[in-house]
């Protein structure tokens, strides 16, 4: 892996806020013209240096730099919601949210994805954190309303081709998501992480709240509700309920 490569991997985890605000507010800078001028997009894409571009496009971690420098202090950035892939060779489609809150009161939200259409192979075992770096960049770059992708976004696969060869598929038997079939080993992983995060004890989470035994016969969707409930707690700790707390190593086997 390359230097430049190797700066593509840059993520944070922080705390998740309460709520999301994108309003905006015009902030002029000096003798920097108005966030509503023309001329704004270059000015903000000036600010940006050498080693902060990557194929002409700016690093995330150049478009943090940039927005602390033009919009203030970042004083939130994390993913606020989180959803794994569905398959157990994790190269399907992860998908995360990010939010950026700055000392001023803005906030942004994003949404981005990486899966093996849409992402060089390399980063494709990467999945949520890719799509979280990515999700971070688009974020920063609404805040700084620019009209270029960061780097972390582009790829070199033709992925209009990619899925133009997947819907002239006929045969969908090959791995295609069925959330009728049994959990996957990325949702269960998933799930034991998010779990261990929250101080939740996974079986009790199953049975108390989903109705369901702690085993592998849980179909796909299921799994799918439970982590959107997780990541409902991840935003707001206080609706956890009292009797699904308390984290145990071995709860995949009670």
């Amino acid at each position: 892996m390359t230097k430049d490569e190797d700066m593509l991997f840059d993520t944070i985890e922080l705390e998740t806020p309460s709520n999301t605000d994108t309003s905006v507010v015009d902030i002029i800078d000096g003798g920097a013209p108005s966030i509503t001028d023309p001329e704004w997009n270059d000015y903000v894409m000036s600010l940006f240096t050498k080693k902060e571009m990557y194929d002409g496009n700016p690093l995330v971690a150049g478009l943090r730099r940039v927005a602390e420098l033009v919009l203030g202090t970042i004083v939130y950035s994390g993913p606020t919601q989180v959803f794994p892939p569905q398959r157990d060779d994790h190269h399907g489609r992860a998908t995360v949210v990010f939010t950026v809150e700055f000392e001023n009161g803005m906030k942004f939200s994003e949404v981005a994805d990486c899966w093996e259409g849409n992402t060089d192979d390399m980063f494709c075992a990467y999945a949520i954190a890719t799509a979280s770096t990515r999700a971070e960049g688009r974020a920063l770059r609404k805040a700084l309303r620019i009209r270029a992708v960061a780097a972390e976004e582009m790829t070199k696969k033709d992925t209009a081709k990619i899925v133009r060869d997947l819907s002239a598929q006929k045969d969908t038997s090959d791995g295609g998501y069925d959330d009728s079939s049994r959990m996957s080993d990325a949702q269960y992983n998933f799930i034991d992480v998010k779990c261990r995060q929250l101080g939740i004890n996974g079986a009790v989470l199953f049975k108390t709240i989903f109705s369901v035994d702690n085993n592998r016969k849980i179909s796909k969707k299921v799994a799918s509700d439970i982590i959107d409930r997780l990541n409902e707690y991840q935003r707001d700790k206080s609706t956890i309920p009292e009797e699904v707390l308390g984290y145990i190593e071995e709860w995949r086997n009670q």
